[in-house]
């Protein structure tokens, strides 16, 4: 595995402990379909949201903040994947939010940022 896929994927089981601690359950990891990837599918229990998450993970800030990385293409992707699997699972009746969950690599600890209704 390459090394940009082992930070986002240690990033993601990070993000994923981080939201089990605040209340969510989660409902998949890296959905895949032909519109793209979601990273995290969550349920906001305290809420009743369903929860689609993109988790950007970085060990600097030379190309900008994480959550940058997120343009308008990335968003229009999100959103279709999203479309698509409340479709596939009949969930058209549960309110929906999209969330970006940063992660700062500060070594020896990590910073988290979750923000919450982003598109």
């Amino acid at each position: 595995m390459y090394f940009r896929q082992e930070i986002g994927r240690w990033g993601e089981n990070l993000a994923c402990k981080y939201l089990e601690k605040n209340n969510y359950n989660i409902m998949g990891r890296n959905f895949l379909c032909r519109q793209g990837e979601i990273d995290i599918i969550a349920e906001d229990i305290s809420k009743g949201e369903i929860v689609f998450i993109e988790v950007k993970t970085r060990s600097n800030l030379k190309y900008g903040n994480p959550s940058e990385a997120v343009n308008k293409a990335k968003q229009k992707h999100i959103k279709q994947v999203a479309k698509y699997y409340i479709y596939k699972n009949q969930l058209s009746h549960r309110a929906i939010r999209f969330d970006v969950i940063e992660i700062y690599i500060q070594q020896p600890n990590c910073k988290i940022n979750h923000i919450k209704q982003i598109l």
